[in-house]
């Protein structure tokens, strides 16, 4: 089975698509402390799943109070396991120490390959539209050095870094020269194309620069076979109420329990996307159907740009809000600031920025009123990040939405995983 470690792994969608391809995670770096909580509470389900425990973790997940970590799941299996995921920021005085603890947990073992992105806010089109010229002096536009340096440690055969679009351009593209420049000293070759996760089952139009990079040559001065893979675009004709909500639980603005078993509407068999794509898990309920409250100024609003979208199929421009309704004095930019996920289609990309409000977001209610309109819950979000049902995000609502805002598709991930698969030999 190979092995990989997970840079900047966020709550771990890229890694979780890996291990569902085969792989088998050795460490995951992360600086967020909810994250490594996250990533904790998911390493020991991983664990459990394979040691035909699984009740220890449904029993976790039923029982389990808010604002507790999960300590009382993580002391029940070996301490190694915990160990896995690093708590640490990726810089210039840390390096060292997270190779020693890296070190640890190998065994003596090849590393096969190396994945994870750095934070892309330094790329990003809005990141920098927001900070203006402070990006410039942004430590995060170094990050990918870092990266580096754990390819020249570790020797992967292969390695996937992934990112926003803009980071070809960002500063003029030098970072993204640096990076292809740094590779190919180690003796690697490099390639980075625009993804779309629509493209590949997820049921959002989400791009994503995704970079892959392969040894030239292996260890005996061979010439390598390794390339970019050629990925096969999917026909993605379902849609997110009819194949993605529509087994949830209706609730309102405000309902929900952060934890807590939830119980299905629907039985599986009646839900092909969910089925194929096996985002109902492993477990007989989900967790984490939460909606944010909202005052009535936002859900009349949400009533009309519901109405606009399902009638027009346009989003609603902070312009046409009457002006008693309006709140924010900036008329000029980010018009689109209340925007309805598409209920026949796919939805717009899921950024971090849902973790400070809804608005983006808002649930395609079909009958829409003042009294039931809403933003769409924790759940709702994982699943247009195609995570599984039984994925648990530890800490706070606002902690939960910012994790899976972050994150890569787990869906695009998995087949990106499956196709370096076909090239890494057992």
């Amino acid at each position: 089975m190979p092995k990989f470690i997970d840079l900047f792994a966020g709550a771990g969608g890229l890694s979780e698509g890996f291990i569902r391809a085969g792989f088998e995670p050795i460490a995951h770096i992360e600086m967020d402390k909810y994250a490594c909580d996250t990533l904790r509470t998911r390493a020991v389900f991983h664990y459990l799943n394979n040691n035909n425990q699984l009740n220890i973790y449904e029993d976790y997940l039923r029982n389990k109070k808010e604002k507790e970590d999960g300590s009382k799941l993580w002391n029940q299996v070996p301490k190694e396991v915990i160990n896995s995921v690093i708590q640490a920021e990726i810089g210039k005085n840390t390096m060292q120490d997270i190779f020693t603890r890296v070190d640890s947990l190998t065994h003596g073992q090849t590393i096969d390959i190396i994945i994870g992105g750095p934070p892309c806010q330094a790329y990003s089109i809005a990141g920098r539209a927001r900070l203006g010229k402070k990006i410039e002096d942004d430590p995060r536009n170094e990050l990918y050095k870092f990266y580096v340096q754990f390819l020249d440690k570790y020797k992967p055969k292969m390695f996937v870094f992934e990112n926003v679009p803009s980071i070809r351009t960002a500063k003029g593209g030098k970072p993204y020269e640096d990076l292809q420049r740094l590779v190919r000293e180690l003796g690697y070759d490099i390639r980075g194309d625009i993804q779309l996760a629509s493209d590949f089952g997820v049921l959002q139009k989400r791009q994503r620069m995704i970079i892959i990079g392969w040894k030239i040559k292996d260890e005996n001065d061979n010439p390598t076979n390794y390339c970019y893979p050629d990925f096969q675009k999917q026909d993605n004709s379902y849609q997110i109420m009819r194949d993605l909500f529509c087994d949830l639980p209706q609730i309102k603005a405000g309902e929900g329990t952060l934890c807590g078993a939830i119980n299905y509407t629907k039985d599986l068999a009646s839900m092909d996307y969910l089925r194929k794509n096996k985002l109902r898990g492993v477990i007989p309920f989900t967790t984490q159907h939460i909606a944010r409250p909202n005052n009535s100024n936002d859900r009349q609003i949400y009533v009309w740009a519901i109405q606009k979208f399902l009638k027009e199929k346009k989003q609603l421009s902070y312009k046409e809000i009457p002006i008693d309704y309006q709140k924010h004095k900036n008329k000029e930019t980010f018009l689109n600031r209340f925007s309805v996920v598409n209920p026949d289609g796919c939805c717009h990309t899921v950024v971090a920025h849902i973790a400070m409000d809804g608005h983006y977001y808002i649930y395609p209610t079909p009958k829409p009123t003042i009294d039931n309109v809403r933003s769409i819950s924790i759940r709702e979000a994982a699943r247009l990040q195609s995570f599984p049902d039984d994925f648990f995000f530890e800490g706070s609502r606002s902690a939960a939405f910012k994790q899976i805002g972050n994150a890569v598709p787990v869906l695009l991930a998995e087949q990106i995983a499956q196709k370096i698969l076909e090239q890494i030999p057992e």
